[in-house]
């Protein structure tokens, strides 16, 4: 286990680049257990979560290979279609292997996954699509299995834009007989990003991006290996961002899609934060104290979750009270006490947080509960006087490739230390 040791109050100034979106190559990952052939992945960020995938794709019996930011996926020989508990609970991602594995097998076996604890993120979703393509599921001890002689093609409509859903269907449907319609559908970039991927391998899908989709179901035999590429880290981009604005600093974030972050640079500007855009890079100028605002957590193109906790911290230096309500997940304000422990006064009821700013943040020792909290707390802390130390990085490190070292190259004080 490692702990960050953070010295606050350097402004951040120079150029970074965004790596690949965690939460693209994930589900592109488990999309290889369709085809069989040597699948290439360039652009992958080194992450835990990347990681745990790799390890449940070589369980399953696939030749997995890295070499630095490209994963080489051979799914030809995979004889296993149960994953052991250990695995699933390493990371909530790790279900997105029921669709492929049920859509090329016919079956598959899994524990309920793991991951951060932010709140229920329930598979009843997955299940009714599945069903409705006429899998027969059973849930027992703990364990999912799914079992199809061929699954079918549906018209599913989805009560919620479950992202983790709206992939699984994606995968199983693709080689399910008939044409599959998906309604409500999530809309996030990581759709459009994973119907090219098993469009390239000989998928016929269409409207991601958009609230339905289709897929046209074909033989897994007419699938082939791939070639791609994945797409920037939207949400890791935004958090260089917002740590140029909490620092007063003069940051460019390269190797970005700026229309993916539109709804939190509007929110930044809002604020008073100084931007600027070109074709793919994001510059912020620091320049004073920030406004207070408003803000909601809304399904893409909404304001993103996986913001919100370091708008937070932002926030708590404004000018002014904001008000931050949170619609995704009922438990993401861990981060809050942590933040009043650096001396933010912000105040949580029901699913809104009060935030009253305030002139400095304090260091101090304080303990990441979650991915997008510890990112929180790593910015309140660069924005403190003094020193913090902020315990449980490990859940830092499943979303951001080494991001000391990418802040200590603008100017940052982060130094990691084992405990």
């Amino acid at each position: 286990m490692y702990k960050f040791l953070i010295v606050g109050g350097n402004r951040l100034k120079g150029t970074i680049s965004a790596s690949g979106s965690k939460n693209a190559t994930l589900p592109i990952l488990a999309a290889c257990i369709l085809n069989s052939g040597e699948n290439l992945i360039h652009g992958a960020p080194r992450l835990r979560d990347v990681s745990v995938m790799e390890d449940v794709l070589s369980y399953l019996g696939a030749r997995v290979v890295c070499e630095g930011n490209t994963i080489l996926v051979d799914s030809s020989n995979i004889q296993s279609v149960e994953i052991s508990e250990e695995l699933m609970r390493r990371m909530r991602a790790s279900n997105l292997v029921l669709g492929a594995l049920l859509g090329r097998f016919g079956k598959v076996k899994i524990s309920y996954p793991g991951g951060c604890q932010i709140g229920s993120r329930p598979m009843n979703l997955h299940f009714k699509g599945l069903q409705a393509m006429g899998a027969n599921i059973q849930e027992k001890y703990g364990y999912i299995s799914a079992e199809a002689k061929k699954l079918s093609g549906a018209d599913i409509h989805l009560d919620l834009p479950s992202v983790g859903a709206t992939e699984n269907l994606m995968m199983a449907a693709a080689l399910a007989e008939g044409v599959t319609t998906i309604r409500n559908a999530a809309k996030e970039p990581e759709m459009v990003d994973l119907q090219n991927f098993l469009n390239k391998a000989g998928c016929k899908i269409k409207g991601a991006g958009t609230d339905t989709i289709k897929i046209e179901g074909v033989r897994g035999s007419e699938l082939k290996p791939v070639v791609h590429s994945v797409i920037p880290d939207r949400i890791e981009a935004g958090t260089h961002l917002v740590a140029a604005a909490i620092t007063g600093g003069d940051v460019t974030v390269a190797n970005v899609i700026p229309e993916h972050m539109e709804p939190l640079l509007a929110k930044m500007r809002e604020a008073g934060v100084e931007i600027a855009v070109g074709d793919d890079y994001v510059r912020v100028l620091g320049s004073g104290r920030i406004r207070a605002v408003d803000i909601k957590t809304m399904p893409y193109p909404g304001f993103p979750t996986d913001m919100q906790p370091q708008m937070m911290a932002l926030l708590s230096l404004a000018e002014g009270t904001s008000v931050i309500t949170e619609t995704v997940f009922e438990n993401r304000f861990k981060h809050v006490g942590e933040l009043r422990r650096m001396g933010a006064d912000i105040k949580v009821e029901g699913q809104s947080a009060i935030i009253k700013g305030v002139e400095k943040l304090s260091g101090a020792y304080i303990e990441a509960s979650d991915l997008r909290a510890g990112a929180s707390l790593v910015l309140a802390a660069l924005a403190a006087e003094n020193g913090s130390i902020l315990e449980n990085i490990n859940h830092i490190d499943r979303g951001y490739e080494r991001l000391e070292l990418k802040y200590n190259a603008l100017g940052a004080r982060i130094i990691r230390v084992h405990n």
